[in-house]
C-alpha cells in the first residue's frame, strides 16, 4: 500500500486544511464549518472541525462511538449552536436556533430511528407533518400519487403505498426517508448511520440511493463508522476521534486500506498488542496477530492538501 507521506505509524495529525468542495456552478459550498467547536461546560465535545459539502458530493464523516459524530450532526441540523468557529450555508454565516430553521434552508436530517410510525401506511409517513389539503380535508389521492412518483424517481417500486411502513425492510424504510427529504426540498441531506443495523444486501440498497441523491444535485453528509460503506460512495472523508479531526481527505488522496487503517487507530492497536504479548500465553498470540494487522494495514497518514482556507488566513 502506498504511503505518500513519511509519518510514523499510529501518529495521527489532521491536515491543516479541508479540501475545497466541488460545488457545482456557483463555486460556493452548500454547507461549510470553519474551526467549529462545541463545549458542554468543561467537556469539549468537538474541537476545531473543518467540513465542506457541495452539490453533487458525498462527504463521509467517520468515527467510532464517542468520536463526536452526533454532536456534529446536531450542529449542522440546527439543534445546537457551535461554541466556537463559523457555520456557513451557501456562503453566508448562519446561527440556527432550531432544526426547523435549518430545514427551511434546505438542510434535512435522517436519523437512525427515521421518525416514522410503523403502523401507518407508507404515504402517510411520507407526508407526516406536511399533509396536502384540499379545503378542510387531506387530499389523500394526491398524496398517494406524489408518494408513489417520488419513490419511483428514486428507483423504489413499492407494490402498494397503503402498506404499513413497518412491513418494509430496514433498507426500504431508509430509502423512503431519503425520498421524503428530497421531495420536500432538501439541498443537503444528513444521514445518521443509515447502514448501521442493516445486512450486506440492504446496506447496498441504501448506498445506491445515496448515489442517486448525489446525482440529483444534493450534497450528502454520510455519518458512519464503516469505511467499507463510506469509501465506494464518498468524495471526501472527515475522520473524527474524541471530538478532534484526525484527517480530512479527498478520495484521490486516500485509499480504502489507508482509510480503514486510520479508523482502526494504529497507536491504540499497537499499544494493545504489546500489552497482550507481555501477558504471555494465549493473549500473546492474540497480541502478535494484532501487531501483524497493524503492519499489514500500514497505518499512516496519506498526503493532505495544502489549500488555504479562511481559518488558515486568520
Amino acid at each position: 500500500m502506498s504511503t505518500p507521506q513519511d509519518v510514523p505509524a499510529g501518529k495521527h495529525h489532521a491536515p491543516e486544511a479541508v479540501p475545497p468542495a466541488g460545488n457545482g456552478r456557483s463555486g460556493v459550498p452548500l454547507v461549510k464549518l470553519i474551526g467549529a467547536g462545541k463545549r458542554y461546560g468543561a467537556v469539549i465535545a468537538l474541537h476545531d472541525i473543518n467540513l465542506e459539502v457541495g452539490a453533487h458530493e458525498v462527504t463521509c464523516v467517520l468515527g467510532d462511538n464517542g468520536a463526536g459524530k452526533s454532536t456534529l450532526i446536531k450542529i449542522i441540523a440546527g439543534l445546537h449552536q457551535p461554541s466556537s468557529g463559523t457555520y456557513e450555508v451557501d456562503g453566508a454565516p448562519v446561527s440556527f436556533s432550531s432544526p426547523r430553521e435549518a430545514l427551511e434552508r434546505g438542510i434535512a436530517t435522517v436519523y437512525q430511528d427515521l421518525a416514522v410510525v410503523a403502523l401507518m401506511p407508507v404515504w402517510r409517513n411520507f407526508f407526516l407533518g406536511n399533509e396536502v389539503r384540499k379545503g378542510f380535508r387531506m387530499d389523500i389521492p394526491a398524496m398517494k400519487k406524489m408518494c408513489k412518483d417520488e419513490l419511483l424517481a428514486m428507483g423504489i417500486d413499492l407494490r402498494d403505498v397503503d402498506q404499513p411502513i413497518g412491513t418494509l425492510s430496514g433498507g426500504e424504510r431508509q430509502c423512503v426517508a431519503i425520498s421524503r427529504a428530497v421531495h420536500f426540498g432538501a439541498k443537503v441531506l444528513i444521514l445518521d448511520e443509515p447502514t448501521a443495523a442493516l445486512g450486506v444486501k440492504q446496506s447496498g440498497v441504501v448506498l445506491k440511493y445515496i448515489i442517486q441523491a448525489r446525482e440529483r444535485g444534493l450534497g450528502v453528509i454520510f455519518i458512519t463508522h464503516n469505511p467499507h460503506h463510506a469509501y465506494p460512495v464518498g468524495d471526501r472523508f472527515l475522520l473524527l476521534n474524541r471530538g478532534a479531526s484526525i484527517g480530512n481527505y479527498e478520495k484521490s488522496q486516500v485509499t480504502r486500506d489507508e482509510l480503514t487503517g486510520l479508523m482502526a487507530g494504529g497507536a491504540e492497536l499497537e499499544q494493545l498488542s504489546h500489552e497482550l504479548e507481555s501477558a504471555g500465553g494465549a493473549a500473546a498470540a492474540i497480541g502478535r496477530s494484532l501487531e501483524e494487522d497493524v503492519e499489514e494495514l500500514g497505518i499512516s497518514h496519506p498526503s493532505s492538501t495544502t489549500t488555504t482556507t479562511e481559518s488558515d488566513a486568520r
